[in-house]
Formats: structure tokens, sequence, C-alpha cells
């Protein structure tokens, strides 16, 4: 019961709200500034001057409000072009996580752009109109307060006119209320003759007249005075104050308007900086870390294997020269793995002595890489040239279709020459012929890159795994003809292809011959290529082992044990070297040679060729004048 009884009263109550509502609606239609305020001109004139002050200060704040959208989206902007990836940079775009980011800079940009598109809106639109409305409302606030001054002024002067003329009539009556007394004191007096009282007989009637029409006068201007009065507070004034009014409502309504409109301009560009925002959730979605460890591992793999472990190295059981040497390969081994896994791209060759003869012929890439990618880790090395490949491939059909299709237009020009002239398409047939050939020399030479990238035998093994081999005792046995021989400590007899003699050993023994055990020098010089030629360990072709074995005296031949080591890169030969030394070798032009010793700062590189005839066949040729590929 008492539930019900609340429900009543609420909705009781909710239905006077609404008819209250209703009735002050209906009592604001029926009122008016004409009727309900036909006293307050001035404090209306005040309201009116105020609200329209308004309306400037909010023209002023959307104009504030402008100056800060356009620099905040010109900030972004900014913003977005100072965290551009570089161009030096641009390789890493393939990890998902800077592909993120360069969505992210993308979207910004977008919300930049959204950003202005508000504060044009707002300047054109809306400023514009809230300007417009202004100087509307003070011109019409300026005529309607001149024409109800007029109003009052024509007002004033009826009052005054009226004033004037009460003034008069009251001193007409006067005049002859005194009259009237004066003639009636002659006319009671004896002593005065009849002309005198006729006189004051006539002054009297003057009088009376005088005053009767000063009382008409009063009569005609206060029923002139009642008549403006009443047409003034009840016509003109309330048309004044009415137009007031409406001026009024007009700038109270282009207030709402322009409100409405400037929450419409932020409401119209909502669904795009929501979809921005979208976009950057999903440019954060998109990064995957197991992805990007695939493409690290994809962008940096060598291809080469771990080395084995270090074995245990008795010294009391090694030659001193072979410790020294093999300590020596190692350190060299380990270092050129490091470069060549970790930073292959960043090393140079070094200038020799034949400077001037020095200049790379082989032509770099446009992120400054060599044109066969031979600067790279094979694995690296073979994706780029199979890119490179599928790269001519996609333009050498390209341009066949394109060929093709010159080639017919050239058939139907022929056919009818109307159609055009077969010899303007001859010149575009012929370039198109020169470009596709230019495409398929280089997709031979990229696909003669690859297999020979493909056939190297270092691409599952780098230089540091040799170290474990020299140190499980292999040792080789070089004779004067360029013979070697392996001698392992656990017996086994396996060849060694890539034995070598290091560059310390040679010099020891070039040392210990030139202090006297040596005494056919043939005039060479004190070139590193000198003291090879007269070491007893001299390169295969020197035929310097006998003759140094006869100077010592000895009945065998000359025997070192030094550890081999495998090749560290390739060559090739820029231009033709004839030896002119023991020790160098001869090379012609475009030959291939494996690097087993690289330039230590003397100009001179120890290289390996495979000599049919005579085995393998090594030997020192001048720096400047091959280029060189270390392995990574």
């Amino acid at each position: 019961m008492l539930a019900l009884l609340a429900s009543g009263s609420s909705r009781s109550s909710s239905n006077n709200k609404l008819a209250e509502s209703e009735n002050s609606a209906q009592n604001s239609n029926n009122m008016s500034w004409g009727t309900e305020l036909w006293d307050q001109n001035e404090n209306l004139a005040i309201h009116t001057n105020r609200g329209i002050d308004a309306l400037d200060k909010f023209a002023n704040f959307l104009r504030d409000r402008v100056a800060i959208e356009t620099e905040y989206a010109g900030k972004l902007r900014r913003l977005v072009k100072n965290y551009q990836p570089k161009k030096k940079e641009e390789e890493d775009n393939e990890f998902t996580s800077v592909q993120a980011f360069r969505n992210l800079l993308k979207e910004v940009g977008d919300l930049a752009g959204q950003r202005e598109v508000v504060s044009e809106s707002l300047q054109l639109q809306i400023i514009a109109g809230v300007t417009l409305l202004s100087k509307t409302l003070r011109e019409d606030r300026k005529k309607c307060l001149s024409d109800g001054a007029t109003l009052q002024q024509n007002l004033t002067a009826q009052l005054s006119s009226l004033d004037r003329a009460k003034r008069n009539y009251e001193k007409a009556y006067r005049d002859s209320e005194k009259a009237v007394d004066s003639y009636k004191r002659a006319d009671m007096d004896l002593n005065l003759s009849r002309a005198e009282v006729e006189r004051y007989k006539n002054v009297m009637t003057t009088k009376i007249q005088q005053s009767d029409d000063a009382k008409n006068e009063y009569a005609n201007q206060l029923q002139k005075t009642n008549n403006l009065q009443q047409q003034h507070f009840s016509m003109l004034l309330p048309a004044v104050l009415n137009r007031l009014q409406e001026l009024d409502e007009k700038r109270t309504r282009g207030f709402r308007e322009f409100i409405v409109g400037a929450a419409d301009v932020e409401s119209s560009v909502a669904p795009i900086i929501a979809r921005c925002m979208e976009g950057i959730v999903k440019a954060g979605e998109s990064i995957n870390e197991k992805e990007d460890t695939f493409k690290v591992i994809e962008r940096y793999q060598s291809g080469f294997t771990p080395p084995r472990d270090i074995p245990f190295e008795d010294l009391s059981k090694c030659d001193p020269d072979s410790v020294q040497d093999s300590h020596y390969s190692n350190s060299t081994s380990n270092h050129l793995t490091i470069r060549g896994t970790m930073s292959a791209n960043k090393l140079k060759k070094r200038v020799g002595i034949f400077n001037i003869f020095g200049s790379n012929k082989n032509s770099l890439t446009a992120d400054g890489q060599k044109e066969d990618f031979s600067d790279l880790p094979p694995n690296q090395r073979r994706k780029k040239l199979q890119a490179k490949i599928a790269e001519l491939t996609q333009n050498i059909a390209q341009e066949t279709k394109a060929r093709d299709g010159l080639m017919k237009m050239k058939i139907v020009y022929e056919a009818n020459s109307s159609l055009g002239n077969p010899m303007t398409v001859e010149g575009q047939l012929n370039e198109s012929e020169h470009k596709l050939e230019k495409l398929k020399v280089d997709l031979k030479k990229y696909q003669g890159f690859l297999e020979k990238a493909s056939q190297m035998p270092t691409a599952t093994s780098s230089p540091q795994a040799t170290r474990n081999q020299l140190q499980n005792g292999h040792r080789t046995s070089r004779h004067s003809n360029g013979s070697a021989d392996d001698h392992h400590d656990d017996g086994d007899d396996q060849p060694d292809d890539a034995g070598s003699l290091s560059r310390s050993d040679s010099e020891d023994n070039v040392a210990q011959i030139q202090n006297g055990h040596n005494n056919n020098n043939n005039g060479s010089s004190a070139s590193p290529e000198s003291g090879l030629g007269t070491s007893h360990t001299s390169l295969p072709g020197s035929g310097q082992g006998s003759a140094n074995e006869n100077a010592i005296g000895e009945d065998t031949y000359y025997e070192t044990e030094v550890e081999t080591l495998n090749p560290v890169g390739k060559c090739r030969a820029l231009y033709p070297f004839e030896a002119s030394s023991e020790g160098s070798i001869p090379m012609s032009e475009g030959e291939e040679l494996q690097v087993i010793e690289i330039d230590q700062g003397d100009g001179w590189t120890r290289v390996r060729r495979e000599n049919n005839s005579n085995g393998w066949d090594e030997g020192f040729v001048p720096t400047s004048y091959i280029e060189c590929t270390l392995y990574a």
C-alpha cells in the first residue's frame, strides 16, 4: 500500500513538474521585453552589449583553440619527420617491431592531419560565422538604440511642449483673475470716470481671452502628449524593445549553434581518429618476437659450425717452433673468424707498395656492398645472390613483354602505315633489345656468382675450427719440390689438403740460412720475396731446397715440421704479375687463387693455386694486384 502511495506521489510530482515546465514555456512565449520591460531601456542596452561581448569572447576562445590545434598538428608532423628511419636504418625494416613503429608514425601523421582538419573547419565555419554574427548584432543593436533614443527624444519634446502650455495657461489664468478683480474694484469705485472703467473692462476681456486661448493650447498639448505617450509606450517603444529581444535571442541561438557546430567538427573526425587508434593497436599487435628472432638469425647466420674443444697440448712433447707456430695460427684464425662472422662488411683491404695499381674493379651496389656480395658471409651471400637473380628474372620477364608489345606494334604499323611510322618503334625496340641483353648478361653473371658461392668449401667450417685440427697434432713436412707429407701423433696416414707454411716459420728459416748456412742468395733483395727465396722451406718450383742442403752438407733434405692452415679467403688477380724473385709466383689477369695468409703490412699476400702438374703451388703476390675476399 505504501509502495502504491509512493509511486502515485512520484507520478503526481513528475506531472506537476511537467505542467510547470509547459506553463513556463507558454509564459515565456507570451512575455516580451516591450510589455514587461517597457521601463528598462538602459538595462536592456547594457544586457545586449554584454551578450555580444560574450559572443566575441567565445570567438577569441575558438581562435586560441585553432592556434593550439595548428601548433599541435605542426609539432606532431615535426615529431613524425624527426623519427622517420634514416636511409642507413632501412635494412632493419624487415623486423616486425620496426615495421610497427613505422606504421605508428604513419598513424600519428594521420592524427596530425585530422587536427589540421579540425583547425581549418573551426576557422572557416565557426569563427567566421561567430565574427559575422557579432558584427551584425552590433549594427542591429546600434540601430535599435538609435531608434529608441529618437522615440524618447520625441516624447521628451512633447512633454516639454505640454509643460510650456501649462505654464502659459497658468500665467494667463492668473492674469485674467487679476484683470477681473481690477475691473470689479474700478466699477465699484465712484471716483473713477467711465472711460477708466471701460479701460479696465477691456483689459479684463483681453486677459480672459488670453486665458481661454492658453487653456485651449494646454488642452491641445495635453491631448497630443497623452496620445504620443500612449503610442510610445504601447507601440513604438515595445517595437524597439522587441527588436532588442529578437537580437538577443538571435545571439543566444547562434551561441548554441556554434557550440554544437564546434562539437560536430570534432565529432566528424572522431571516426578517422578512432581508425588511427585501431591502426596503432594493430601495429602493436603485429609485433612478433619469434619472427624477429628468426630474421636476426637469417641476417647474421654465417653458416659456420662452432669450433670443437681445444685439446690439451703437452709442451714437453712438442717442438718449440711448432708450438709457437700453433699459437700464431690460433690467433690468426680466431681473429679472422670473429671479423668474418660479425663485421665482414667493415673489413678493408690494406694498401701495399703497389697502391698505384690497386683500383677496385669490382663495382659496388647501392648499399656499398660488392657486386658479387663476396664481402658477406657464405649464407648471407647466397641469399643476396638468390634475391638478385629473382629480381633480374622478373625484370627480364617484364622487358620481354615490353619487347613483344613493341614488335606487335611494329608489325601493325608495317601493315597499315596510316596508324604510325614503323621507324619510330625501331629505336625503342633496339633499346629494349639492348636492355634485355644486358639483363641476361647480368643474370648469367650472378648465376655464376651463386654457383661459385654454393661450391665454397668453407661454408660449413670456420677458420677457428682449423685451430682445433692444428692442435690435435697435425704436422706437415714440406719438401723442396713443393710436396707435403702429413705426420699425425696418433699414427693416422690421412692427407692434409690444406697444409701451408706460416709466415713465422718461413721467416725463422730465412733467418737461419742468412746467418751463415746459405751462401747462394742469387742476388735477391731484402724484401719478403728474397727472404723466402733463400729458405729451405721454399715454395713449390723454387728449386732451392737441394742447393741449401748441399750448402749445409747434409745427406738428407732439410725437413721442418709446421702446422697447416686452411685457406682464409680467396682472391682474383686484377693485373698479370710475373714473379721476379724467389718466393713469389706468377699469375694471370682474372685468375682466382686461395688466400692462405693475409697481408701483414708489408704489401704482400700469400696465396695458393692448384697446379695439376706440380700439386699445390704457393707463393707471395703483391696485395695491390689482387682483390681479396675473406671467408666469414
